[in-house]
């Protein structure tokens, strides 16, 4: 495998947890459950579900930019939302402003917790080369 194969960000949950932000097999990559991190690996916005999913599709296109793809190429995306019926709405509002006209097979999950205290979504997705950029 070769560097560009696997990204992370250097974060302190990556080696705590043994994972990596993405990886690549053949034209797929399959990524981690992306969330409201900063650069540093901090939480700043617990519990602001708005401010959450703002950073989270941050994070999301800091992934995509390591290799070389766009939000079109997302093919599949797996949302998970602490509080689903208070946050459906907002959560289709941000989906769609996200994405624009392009339109990923979409699978959205309420749960009742996620890893940090206030984290409010998490979004894994797995991005396609092939598709158009």
């Amino acid at each position: 495998m070769t560097t560009s194969d696997v990204f992370s960000y250097g974060i302190p949950a990556e080696s705590d947890f043994g994972y990596a932000q993405a990886i690549r097999s053949g034209d797929l990559v399959h990524v981690s459950g992306q969330l409201a991190f900063d650069e540093a690996g901090g939480f700043p916005n617990p519990g602001d579900f708005a401010a959450q999913v703002r950073r989270t599709h941050s994070n999301m296109d800091r992934v995509l930019a390591h290799y070389g793809a766009t939000r079109n190429q997302i093919a599949t995306q797996t949302l998970y939302v602490v509080d689903l019926a208070r946050h459906a709405a907002a959560t289709a509002e941000a989906n769609l402003a996200y994405f624009g006209g392009h339109r990923p097979a979409s699978t959205v999950l309420g749960v009742t917790e996620l890893t940090l205290p206030g984290q409010l979504v998490e979004i894994a997705f797995v991005v396609d080369t092939r598709l158009p950029a």
